[in-house]
Parts: structure tokens; C-alpha cells; sequence
């Protein structure tokens, strides 16, 4: 069995993509830590965090960033490397894979943005404006976050069926190999 079974100029494109999964793991866990130890270290930042309205928002830029790109990145790359090997056949769609690589991040970038934009505008709002006041400054930039939101899901999607038709019926194409 060879160790990539798709052509050369394939094997390239799919292998930086891969890599470039496992890229944005790193950038996105040293985002994700440092962000975290910001926030526990920063005592006035901690209570805007735990006190104001809106202000767990931040907490949940911080959260997603880790999930979304610190974890997911590095499932989706160590995934895409071994799926192919261990069904001894290549990746269904290479396109799907450069599609999933850029919609997730354009998505988890957005999310993050507008969760951390709520947070910091309600938390601020909050000090002099009603709550009423305040929720009609974050409604909408929640809003745009779901949006950003849908993308992540939909490239999780894109993902999961790339995965799901590279694997089915492995067992015929591994038994002609």
C-alpha cells in the first residue's frame, strides 16, 4: 500500500490544506491561551467579564476560539491525514476541502468578532442605558454573529459528507488494490 493513494498534484494541494489545518490549531490555541490568561490575570477585565451586562460574551469569543479553532482545527487535519490512509483511497472532493478550510475560518473569525463586539459595546452600554437600551445595541451584532455562526455549521457539514463519501464502500475499492 502507498503512503497517499491519490496523484502527485492532488497529493500537494491536500497536503498543505492539511497542513494548513493544523496551522491555524496553533495560531488559534496560542489566541485561545493567551486570551485566557488575559482575562484571569486582568482583574478589571475579570469583573467587566463576570459583572456587566453582556460582558460573558467575551468569555464565549474566548470559548469559541478554542473550541472552534483550537480543537476542531486539529481534528479536522489529523482526520483529513488518516481517513484517506486507512481506507486506502483518496479524498472525495478536494474542492470540498479547500471550501471547508476557508468557510470555517472566515466563520469562526466572524463569530468570534461579534461575540467579542456585544460584549464589549453591552458591557459598556450597561453602565449608563437601560437594559432595553442595551439589548438593542446587542441584538443585532448577536444576529450577525448567528450568521457567522450558520457558515461554521455549514462548513462542519461540508466536512462531515467529504468524510462520509471518501469512506463509503471502502471495502470494495480496498479489496481491487
Amino acid at each position: 500500500m502507498s503512503s497517499t493513494p491519490w496523484e502527485h498534484s492532488q497529493e500537494l494541494t491536500y497536503r498543505k490544506y492539511t497542513l494548513w489545518f493544523i496551522y491555524c490549531c496553533i495560531i488559534y490555541s496560542l489566541i485561545g491561551f493567551s486570551w485566557g490568561a488575559i482575562m484571569g490575570g486582568i482583574s478589571e477585565l475579570r469583573y467587566f467579564v463576570d459583572h456587566r451586562m453582556h460582558g460573558d460574551l467575551i468569555v464565549r469569543g474566548h470559548t469559541h476560539i478554542n473550541l472552534l479553532g483550537w480543537v476542531e482545527m486539529a481534528i479536522f487535519g489529523a482526520v483529513y491525514y488518516i481517513i484517506p490512509r486507512l481506507v486506502n483511497r483518496p479524498i472525495y472532493s478536494l474542492t470540498l476541502v479547500k471550501v471547508h478550510f476557508w468557510i470555517h475560518n472566515i466563520g469562526l473569525i466572524g463569530m468570534v468578532v461579534f461575540f467579542v463586539m456585544a460584549g464589549t459595546l453591552g458591557g459598556m452600554a450597561s453602565l449608563n442605558s437601560t437594559p432595553d437600551e442595551v439589548e438593542a445595541i446587542v441584538k443585532p451584532l448577536l444576529a450577525t454573529m448567528g450568521i457567522f455562526g450558520t457558515l461554521v455549521l455549514i462548513a462542519n457539514c461540508i466536512w462531515a459528507y467529504n468524510l462520509f463519501k471518501t469512506c463509503a464502500g471502502w471495502e470494495k475499492f480496498y479489496a481491487k488494490s
